[in-house]
């Protein structure tokens, strides 16, 4: 797709002209579709951040089993005039910034997942003191018109 039919689609959407493509939006507005059914509660934070940490901790531990026996096959295959010896110690140079990434994600995602679950409970519980504020404020009013 070019760069100007992709504007030109982002600008239908955007017009309201297109009923092929939506973008940022699960249906149109007062449809009878449902909205929100993503769902998500505290057991299910907790199960993602926890698979997170114990991957990080897995790779952590056992991801560079195989650097030091790689490292010396690499060096003795190099002083041995094999080509395949400095191919070797790239895949492991390659192996260990990959398993870096993997590892400070899974770390990311743990302590996402940590944040997310404080954050929601503070949601919860100012969405639940507000609300029990609001039926006090109600009966208050209702008080007032028994006169």
């Amino acid at each position: 797709m070019a760069w100007a039919e992709w504007e030109q689609l982002k600008a239908d959407a955007a017009d309201g002209n297109s009923t092929q493509m939506q973008l940022n939006t699960a249906g149109p507005a007062g449809s009878d579709s449902k909205q929100g059914d993503l769902k998500v509660d505290q057991q299910d934070l907790a199960a993602v951040g926890d698979s997170a940490f114990r991957l990080f901790e897995d790779l952590a531990q056992h991801g560079r089993d195989a650097w030091s026996s790689s490292q010396t096959a690499a060096r003795d295959l190099t002083s041995q005039e094999f080509e395949l010896g400095g191919g070797l110690d790239q895949v492991q140079k390659k192996w260990e910034k990959q398993l870096q990434s993997l590892v400070d994600a899974c770390a990311h995602i743990s302590n996402h997942m940590d944040y997310t679950k404080k954050a929601h409970r503070g949601d919860e519980y100012f969405i639940a003191s507000t609300v029990s504020s609001i039926s006090t404020l109600d009966k208050g009013f209702d008080e007032g018109t028994k006169a």
